[in-house]
């Protein structure tokens, strides 16, 4: 079997221009700040505030800690090659960002379905909806999420395993994806 090992892919990134370098850096460490920051108060403030230790705001807290863990799978190697000038990642870090990109986007379709569930349960039987919606049972939700996410997000990455990169080096995004 001829087969040529791969071992580094190259990000295209948004532009190649040299001069929208800085800006592009700027703007988007500054949007992860932000997005990191105004998440944990989210969570700061559901965790502080005894009101707010309701399924719903369970499930809000689970929704921002997927965020930051989303944002910082992609961000921060983006912000690094920028810095450096060099947009190659490794085909094991490419593998590897594929696999947490992908298990924390279905953790959040996950988690809005189990958050829509909740309102069901809110809206449709509201004088059972502390009967239904125990905080054992919204654990339950979020595990069942985290599982069948990390479970799809292998399947997806063992099948991309099995695929070989010998023409295509080139991935036009500046993070790692299925397509």
């Amino acid at each position: 079997m001829n087969q040529t090992l791969v071992l580094e892919f190259l990000l295209l990134g948004l532009t190649d221009d040299p001069a929208l370098q800085p800006l592009i850096f700027s703007l988007f460490l500054s949007m992860y700040l932000v997005t990191i920051l105004g998440n944990l108060l989210i969570i700061l403030a559901i965790s502080f505030d005894s009101h707010l230790h309701t399924p719903m705001y369970f499930f809000l807290s689970n929704l921002s800690l997927n965020d930051i863990c989303l944002s910082t799978s992609i961000i921060p190697k983006m912000l690094v090659n920028i810095l450096r000038q060099n947009q190659t990642i490794t085909y094991t870090g490419c593998l590897t960002q594929t696999g947490f990109v992908l298990v924390f986007l279905y953790m959040e379709n996950f988690l809005l379905a189990v958050m829509a569930y909740d309102r069901y349960v809110a809206i449709c039987h509201p004088l059972m909806y502390t009967i239904i919606m125990k905080p054992s049972l919204c654990f339950r939700l979020v595990l069942v999420s985290q599982l069948i996410s990390t479970a799809d997000t292998l399947l997806h990455t063992l099948m991309l395993l099995r695929l070989s990169f010998c023409t295509e080096l080139q991935i036009p995004h500046f993070f790692c994806d299925l397509a």
